[in-house]
């Protein structure tokens, strides 16, 4: 199998599949709901959204949003970005991917979602050797991410790990249902503005169980907290009510300079789609 047809593989896949521990969270959820409620009517929706999309091979969500790719950095020159293009419009013109990608300048639509910068590519070290992971993530929730600078007086909110967590609960807040509830969070505490968005994207990445939690006990802790704090607010899925405002949170930290203490917030719904293939060995490129 060449490369462009085992990643655009993985963009079917992610496009139509939830990973299991998504899945089980939003099983778990509805379990969890009083029944005949209007979160349970809701979450029941998901899963069987999520059931029909997998054996039907369609895109769960009609936004199939931005792409983002991580790929080991070893494979840079087989997995230029030239061939992820080439793959991204093969599973557009399969319709395994909605026309989603347009100019911001003009107006004018990339019917084969491929542009100058997208689909997103990331070299990264921390990738497992010879694989590539897919992360899909639609507008509604890209529009809900956030990023506060403390102190923040608005919100009585210092620089301390008290201070982060009124800031992510705010956010939850100000997300409402608009996010698609219930939804995840990624969260970087402190970095700079650009790269603190990047690595709290990357956390949604980590999986929705215990081997998903932070390796760090104060990070943990505060995991867990923000969490129940969240499910106590009685937003619900879709903003409807109910005991799931979020399915997780993930938390990661990066040194700061000491006139900068930034919280940034990437929020994904509870379409949290992502995936990963092995790229390498591959007979041809193309």
């Amino acid at each position: 199998m060449s490369i462009v047809e085992n990643l655009a593989g993985l963009i079917r896949d992610t496009s139509s599949s939830l990973p299991p521990d998504v899945e089980a969270a939003i099983a778990r959820a509805f379990r969890g709901e009083a029944r005949g409620s209007s979160a349970s009517v809701v979450l029941g929706t998901i899963l069987d959204n999520v059931h029909l999309a997998r054996k039907l091979g369609s895109p769960l969500c009609q936004d199939t949003g931005t792409l983002a790719f991580y790929v080991d950095a070893s494979l840079r020159r087989r997995v230029s970005p030239a061939v992820v293009k080439k793959a991204v419009a093969l599973a557009t013109a399969r319709g395994h991917l909605r026309k989603n990608c347009i100019d911001s300048v003009t107006g004018a639509s990339y019917d084969d979602n491929c542009a100058d910068g997208a689909p997103v590519i990331h070299y990264v070290d921390w990738q497992k050797p010879g694989f590539a992971t897919l992360l899909m993530k639609g507008g509604g929730s890209e529009n809900m991410s956030r990023q506060y600078s403390l102190p923040d007086s608005a919100l009585g909110a210092g620089r301390d790990l008290a201070g982060v967590r009124k800031c992510i609960l705010d956010a939850v807040r100000k997300a409402q249902g608009f996010g698609c509830a219930p939804g995840i969070l990624g969260v970087c505490i402190g970095g700079d503005r650009a790269t603190a968005y990047e690595v709290a994207k990357e956390q949604l990445l980590r999986p929705l169980c215990a081997a998903g939690e932070s390796a760090d006990p104060t990070l943990r802790r505060l995991e867990r907290r923000i969490l129940k704090d969240a499910n106590s607010l009685g937003i619900g899925p879709m903003g409807l009510g109910g005991k799931t405002t979020l399915l997780g949170v993930r938390i990661a930290s990066r040194p700061r300079v000491p006139a900068s203490f930034f919280v940034t917030i990437a929020y994904m719904c509870w379409a949290c789609r992502r995936g990963e293939v092995r790229v390498v060995p591959a007979t041809i490129l193309v």
